[in-house]
């Protein structure tokens, strides 16, 4: 058994997402400390970005999302959301390491804190599975609100949440595609009218 001095200390993955090697610091206490989880893997395996993104990852956690989303959005900017102040302190501490000053992580319950002016062009989020449906329906109604036109929503869930998502997204958004369903997760998609 490791001591508690060895158990404070921060963890330390070093791994490759969206093609680029990166590295990020994690703690015991937010969620997958020891390793990227399959939800996000899966999740970063289907989304597409581009240079000039303009992105929200709510619930970042320590930033796995919203950073691989930052080293292929050079150009854009990335804001990373989380209700856990250790998950954003390390959020940003991570951006720090990797070198993306475009990419930053603050305090706030779904989109309550994000500046309203903003227009993003991507939302994604990994969402645990207890987040509960009043949340979710606030989450839904703020994005779609600051989604640019032509933005998109992209989500990993539980497989459990599957039918759920696509109800939610289609009343919503008015559409909804199943990018990929793997054995445990499912990744679903909605685009804003333009």
């Amino acid at each position: 058994m490791a001591s508690i001095a060895e158990l404070k200390q921060d963890l330390t993955i070093q791994t490759q997402l969206l093609g680029t090697p990166l590295t990020f610091k994690t703690t015991w206490g937010i969620f997958s400390p020891r390793e990227i989880d399959a939800g996000t893997l899966l999740l970063l395996r289907y989304l597409n970005i581009q240079p000039d993104e303009v992105a929200l990852d709510i619930g970042c956690g320590y930033g796995p999302i919203g950073l691989a989303i930052a080293a292929k959005a050079p150009q854009g900017q990335v804001h990373m959301v989380d209700k856990d102040f250790v998950a954003v302190d390390y959020a940003n501490k991570n951006a720090r390491l990797n070198g993306f000053d475009h990419a930053k992580a603050y305090l706030s319950n779904g989109l309550s804190a994000v500046p309203k002016e903003i227009q993003f062009t991507t939302v994604v989020s990994n969402i645990p599975a207890k987040v509960g449906k009043e949340m979710l329906s606030i989450l839904l109604h703020d994005i779609h609100t600051q989604l640019a036109p032509g933005g998109q929503l992209v989500v990993v869930t539980i497989n459990g949440l599957r039918d759920y998502m696509k109800r939610n997204f289609k009343e919503v958004f008015g559409n909804y595609e199943k990018v990929k369903q793997g054995k445990d997760y499912t990744i679903s998609r909605a685009v804003k009218s333009e």
